[in-house]
């Protein structure tokens, strides 16, 4: 695909459903009036996956299991990100910063965003100064309209911030909502349906993206979120699930649609591709703009995230600490689980993540014990309930 898609191509409603996983097994099975599939063994339960079943797998969540815990720093401005130009002596720097817990989610299309602004210069030529999602994106998008270009950053993949995000395809924790005006979530929704559809021409084991089903679990009736209503034709699949439907201690569960980013295998991928096309990769840390001005290339890409604070002077752009921990993999769990209270489980094939915190002011890189004890525990309890549903081969009943 390439950059010039129109913007009706972009936010076409696709219609794709995760596809089905393998089939267990058993010696005879029915199916509910809801669609659910329950074996006649006494520890099987299936669901319907696009248009096949697959059974229900829990997660084993312990702290005997975590192979690491991840700490990082979201850029995060309560009015959202930053797509705009401004002069630097005579040199035009397109700004693409400030993300939040979105930067993977939204690359691909504040990218685009990025480019539209470059390309209303007489330049076709730039520097891009970062190499997360949201620089090495840019820098495609660029290549991909003959673009030169030379990527500065004081970090590559895999020491870049965007390469500890958990990488669900959605756009949560961008910005505040009595923050923003009209105009900015107008900006917001276009970017968000430009991604979408980039990442959908990414799906493969090469990139490391995936569709997924998601289950939103909570004990109170919240229906589909305000993002959720605003981006329907992102979220496919979108749907409350009766009580017979799932395994989860809870009461109420929506399921819907989205895609999974294994950051390392993508960024990796992502590396390549911009060195295969022709870019140069500088390590460099810049102390000012003053060395930003200096650059020989006539046009420059803002996208240092945390870093634009102080090299752009932008003191509403605040550090959010999220931690991770990330348990053995276990390649059957096939499904990502939003557990309410901020924690969720994402399965990878380099493990399974748990989260989550957001934790806004905080710089602090150092794992908390406390924080790893809520988040294990929390999934722990969680999913010892899903596993007694499971062997029990029957579907959730009322309550926890």
């Amino acid at each position: 695909m390439t950059v010039s898609l129109s913007r009706r191509d972009a936010i076409a409603r696709l219609g794709v459903l995760a596809a089905g996983g393998a089939l267990a097994g058993c010696a005879s099975s029915s199916r509910s009036a809801s669609g659910l599939v329950v074996a006649s063994g006494p520890s099987t339960l299936w669901r319907d996956v696009g248009a096949g079943s697959a059974t229900w797998h829990s997660v084993l969540a312990s702290a005997d299991r975590v192979t690491r815990t991840i700490v990082g720093l979201r850029p995060y401005r309560p009015s959202g990100f930053v797509v705009r130009t401004e002069m630097l002596d005579d040199k035009p720097v397109v700004h693409n910063y400030g993300h939040g817990g979105g930067g993977i989610t939204l690359s691909w299309g504040t990218a685009h965003l990025a480019f539209e602004q470059a390309a209303r210069t007489e330049h076709r030529e730039a520097a891009v100064i970062g190499a997360g999602a949201v620089g090495l994106a840019t820098a495609r998008i660029l290549q991909r309209q003959g673009w030169r270009v030379r990527i500065y950053a004081r970090d590559l993949p895999p020491a870049t911030t965007s390469n500890i995000a958990a990488g669900q395809w959605s756009p949560f924790s961008v910005f505040s909502p009595d923050s923003v005006d009209a105009s900015f979530r107008e900006q917001f929704d276009r970017a968000a349906r430009l991604a979408y559809r980039y990442y959908q021409d990414l799906v493969s084991d090469e990139y490391g993206v995936r569709w997924i089903d998601n289950y939103s679990v909570s004990d109170r009736a919240t229906g589909p979120s305000s993002l959720q209503e605003r981006l329907s034709d992102v979220y496919p699949g979108s749907r409350e699930l009766g009580p017979d439907e799932h395994p989860f201690p809870a009461r109420y569960v929506r399921r819907f649609i989205s895609m999974l980013v294994e950051t390392s295998r993508y960024l990796r991928k992502m590396e390549e591709d911009v060195r295969r096309a022709g870019a140069t990769i500088v390590v460099r840390e810049f102390r000012d703009r003053s060395e930003i001005a200096q650059l020989s290339e006539p046009l420059v890409i803002n996208c240092t995230g945390l870093g634009a604070r102080e090299l752009f002077d932008d003191d509403e752009l605040v550090p959010v600490r999220g931690q991770l921990e990330v348990l053995l993999p276990q390649p059957e769990v096939d499904y990502i689980a939003l557990l309410g209270n901020g924690l969720y489980m994402m399965p990878r094939s380099d493990g399974i993540v748990l989260g989550g915190s957001f934790e806004e002011g905080n710089r602090s890189l150092d794992a908390d014990p406390a924080t790893s004890r809520r988040i294990v525990t929390g999934h722990e309890n969680f999913f010892r309930q899903v596993q007694t549903r499971i062997d029990a081969g029957q579907p959730h009943s009322e309550g926890p």
